[in-house]
């Protein structure tokens, strides 16, 4: 289980480590495109449940911190749908490599 933390390291979002790893991808290669992102995200239970959004601008503090030690393979098709959503009236959100449409796994 990894984190992202957003702003200070006072808040952070627990995230497994090959989620994160895609998501690191995503959003790094947005921000250095210069685009600013609402990226939303469901809350753990422990934490009230419900749903939060965030604005992640190029300038934003974030870190990401995982505690495996190595590195998950990558899947390129996954960075890009989670990439695909930011253009998204709901933002960017992480979504789960099973639901990667059928189609783009044919060409792959």
């Amino acid at each position: 289980m990894g984190f992202l933390y957003y702003g200070n390291d006072s808040y952070a979002i627990e995230v497994d480590d090959r989620p994160l790893a895609h998501l690191k991808i995503a959003l790094l290669s947005l921000l250095r495109a210069g685009k600013s992102i609402a990226f939303s995200f469901e809350r753990a239970p422990d934490l009230g449940s419900g749903r939060e959004t965030l604005w992640i601008c190029p300038s934003t503090d974030i870190r990401f911190r995982f505690n495996g030690s190595r590195p998950p393979r990558i899947n390129e098709l996954w960075v890009r749908s989670i990439i695909a959503t930011a253009e998204t009236p709901t933002g960017l959100r992480l979504v789960d490599e099973a639901d990667i449409p059928v189609a783009d796994l044919a060409t792959r």
